[in-house]
């Protein structure tokens, strides 16, 4: 009689079929409608400048690995994401030279300094962005649609110009001025429906996100109590993008659903806040890197204690 025996193997007893490879070359999917609208709306530029942050990104990766001695990692796709994410948080009119760079910051310094994907502790395109903005702000400040020089909808907005303000159809649909990637609030939504078709994030984060946004704006407003837009101001800026590809970033966002929602309730409120009352018009980047940081805490008070664990 043959005896039964019982094999012990270590954790995770679990597995799913998807890959750092499969997931990226999802989020790529869900991104292409995006790209097809920068490349619509500004033309050859957009595209030279999202070829050179992807390129530099995959190059960076290449090298940094070679160099280091490790195994290449360029085909999990996640520089690719990398560089094209950077490329749509970038003006059309950024110097190469500028986008080449940020996207190196991004692999090199925000990436592998900390040991490389899964171990970053803020999201490499927006660290890139903000750095990029700090350093060079009126180049990556100067917008531009159909080859005219023009204000964003929220600096608009900052500066009280409410007569000359494009109409809801253009903000939606992505005719005005803005980064490569943000403008078209109608691409990045199909592009969020297809991630959480694909189960690849969840709806806790964007929808939580972007309802805050639409509750304190509607509350708060441009001139007081109630006057504001909530509805035309969701789709304005980097809140699409930021809600759907960049807050929801495995890495750095909490493990639970509760986190979750803290998570991205406090991603809101800072995002209008800086929105309404800072010096930015635009609030999503550094509402987003600053929640970064609050990640393990969140983590620590909202992930269940392993059950028969000592305090």
């Amino acid at each position: 009689m043959t005896e039964k025996k019982l094999v012990v193997a270590s954790s995770p007893h679990f597995r799913a079929h998807a890959t750092v490879q499969t997931i990226m070359g999802d989020v790529l999917i869900a991104l292409a409608p995006a790209l097809a609208a920068a490349l619509y709306f500004f033309g050859f530029k957009a595209f030279t400048v999202i070829a050179v942050c992807v390129l530099a990104s995959v190059i960076s990766e290449a090298a940094w690995q070679k160099l280091m001695g490790h195994p290449q990692t360029i085909k999990d796709l996640s520089a690719v994401v990398t560089g094209l994410l950077l490329a749509f948080n970038l003006p059309p009119t950024v110097p190469l030279w500028l986008a080449a760079f940020g996207s190196i910051f991004a692999i090199i310094v925000v990436k592998h300094f900390f040991g490389g994907i899964g171990q970053n502790i803020v999201n490499p395109a927006l660290a890139a962005r903000a750095m990029l903005l700090a350093s060079w702000p009126v180049a990556m400040t100067t917008w531009a649609v159909d080859g005219m020089t023009t204000a964003t909808p929220l600096a608009l907005l900052k500066e009280g110009a409410v007569a000359i303000l494009p109409t809801f159809s253009d903000v939606f649909i992505g005719h005005v001025g803005g980064c490569l990637g943000e403008t078209s609030a109608l691409a990045l939504l199909l592009g969020g429906a297809y991630l959480l078709w694909r189960k690849v994030i969840s709806w806790h984060i964007p929808v939580i996100y972007i309802s805050t946004v639409f509750v304190l704006t509607a509350l708060l407003g441009r001139e007081g109590w109630m006057t504001g837009n909530p509805l035309y101001e969701i789709f304005l800026g980097g809140l699409m993008v930021g809600a759907f590809f960049m807050a929801t970033d495995y890495t750095t966002s909490p493990m639970t659903k509760k986190g979750q929602v803290i998570f991205a309730s406090g991603c809101g409120i800072l995002t209008t806040l800086i929105r309404l009352y800072g010096g930015y018009a635009e609030g999503v980047s550094y509402s987003i890197l600053i929640m970064n940081l609050f990640v393990p805490l969140i983590d620590k008070v909202t992930v269940p204690r392993i059950f028969g664990e000592v305090r």
